[in-house]
């Protein structure tokens, strides 16, 4: 994929720059492929790029010294993600691990600064994906604590049709049962039997590869009452 064509598909912000901020930008984007299981940024190590998913689909995740691995976020194509730990010019807290063969773009650091430097509209969209982004991790130390599996599942999907931190996307997700195990942190044949509840309560189809969103709503509140 051509690298403005992949920027218009797959970043929102891009559409919101000048010309001359958007030939900088295409000039200084690097695209890297990885296969499954690749590592694309690991913990502990300095944070020199944006990372945006141009296909495929990638987990942040963070483990201990015992090898424990706790998922904290999926993010799917259009996604972009890591911009915390450049504005505070640090290391990576997190792992970022391709699930599935993925294309990812890297924006590095100064050219990420002089957006900041030269566009309005491009802080306008990093303010509003800052708070989105609190406010999913807030709801999934939450859920994750006071839920059912079933309740994890549905709320692992629904952070993934996101509308502000995953623009563009439609109903339909290309995710496997093994995916959505991972990010739920449930086992395969869990997650399969929480999509068949999902599914025999009106709020999803599961498809051929993936599942078809018929509730976002509901699956967005799925579980409050085992939290309340």
């Amino acid at each position: 994929m051509h690298v403005v064509d992949a920027l218009s598909e797959r970043a929102a912000w891009f559409r919101l720059l000048t010309p001359e901020l958007q030939e900088r930008v295409r000039r200084d984007t690097l695209i890297t492929a990885y296969e499954a299981g690749a590592i694309v940024e690991r913990k502990g190590e300095r944070a020199t790029a944006w990372i945006g998913v141009l296909s495929g689909l990638l987990k942040v995740s963070v483990g201990n010294s015992e090898g424990k691995i706790a998922s904290m976020t999926g993010v799917p194509a259009g996604g972009w993600i890591g911009e915390g730990s450049l504005l505070k010019n640090e290391e990576r807290k997190y792992d970022v691990v391709a699930l599935r063969d993925s294309q990812v773009a890297r924006l590095p650091m100064h050219s990420f600064n002089d957006l900041l430097d030269q566009s309005i509209a491009f802080n306008r969209y990093l303010l509003h994906q800052l708070n989105e982004r609190v406010a999913q991790f807030i709801g999934k130390a939450e859920y994750n604590s006071l839920s059912t599996p079933d309740a994890r599942v549905a709320r692992c999907l629904a952070e993934l049709f996101n509308p502000l931190l995953y623009p563009g996307k439609g109903l339909r997700l290309d995710i496997t049962q093994e995916e959505i195990g991972y990010l739920a942190r449930v086992s395969r044949q869990r997650a399969n039997q929480a999509l068949r509840q999902l599914e025999n309560e009106g709020l999803l189809l599961i498809k051929y590869g993936g599942v078809q969103v018929l509730d976002l709503d509901g699956l967005k509140r799925y579980g409050d009452e085992y939290a309340a």
